[in-house]
């Protein structure tokens, strides 16, 4: 096997061809903080009715918890940036308003496809085994991308690129090979609360805390129940999801419209 070094470099270059805008490299250590936090957001109910959040806390507190022969993690970013401001269609009252990660094909196929094909491609390069992940596998996405110097965790939880303001889809790829890490991005939100002061059922109890139960993306998607009806004129025309926390990131100013004609 050539060097971890000369590999993560080809490993990069390959994934620039298949379209990622990110990549970095994480240790399965690097999130110790990362459990207390999210066992804290259960105790608190935070987590609404999403019962697999609870189901498999355990699992999500570390990689080797989910795969035990993960050395390292790669992390990947596909920018799904749109070509205008997503908040426009708010003011068409007979118009639905649906978030843009959802107005292009499924970005759990489209991702897992790339990370497949890089996969096989590690796999065949080095024989050490790999798992890839998009979304659906009880592994904590967001604070793992920051340690890989993706970004950092806004003040509404959700990851900022300093390059690609905060429209990031995020993949995984955990393999048994150590391969150099990247530096830890550090968080740039200073004093802003543009994320926390626009959102419209006041989501956000504190700076990087989030109360799904009040969220417009939970209660249009993953809520199965009536939506309580303190939060229904707030609503507005939201159909399915909300972007308004994304939207007003100043680093967005950064953001570019995706390259992927899929999405």
């Amino acid at each position: 096997m050539k060097n971890p070094a000369a590999i993560k470099s080809e490993l990069i270059a390959r994934a620039r061809e298949e379209g990622f805008d990110a990549v970095g490299v994480a240790a399965p250590d690097s999130i110790p903080d990362a459990a207390s936090h999210l066992h804290h957001w259960i105790a608190q109910q935070r987590h609404g009715d999403m019962a697999w959040m609870e189901a498999h806390a355990r699992r999500r507190e570390h990689p080797n918890a989910l795969w035990e022969g993960a050395g390292s993690v790669v992390m990947f970013g596909l920018n799904y940036g749109p070509d205008r401001d997503p908040r426009e269609i708010l003011q068409k009252k007979t118009l639905g308003a649906i978030s843009v990660y959802a107005q292009g094909d499924d970005y759990h196929e489209l991702i897992k496809g790339k990370l497949k094909r890089l996969g096989q491609w590690l796999a065949h390069k080095t024989g050490e085994e790999l798992k890839v992940f998009v979304d659906t596998a009880p592994l904590m996405e967001k604070p793992l991308a920051a340690a890989a110097g993706l970004g950092w965790q806004g003040k509404h939880t959700n990851l900022v690129s300093r390059a690609r303001g905060s429209w990031l889809f995020l993949g995984a790829m955990l393999t048994a090979l150590e391969l150099p890490l990247d530096e830890r991005e550090v968080d740039h939100c200073g004093s802003c609360r543009a994320c926390l002061d626009v959102c419209p059922t006041n989501a956000f109890p504190a700076p990087y805390q989030l109360d799904a139960r009040k969220c417009i993306s939970y209660l249009t998607i993953e809520h199965k129940g009536p939506i309580p009806r303190e939060f229904r004129k707030a609503i507005g025309n939201r159909i399915y999801g909300c972007d308004d926390c994304l939207a007003v990131c100043p680093w967005n100013k950064f953001a570019a419209e995706s390259r992927e004609q899929k999405l």
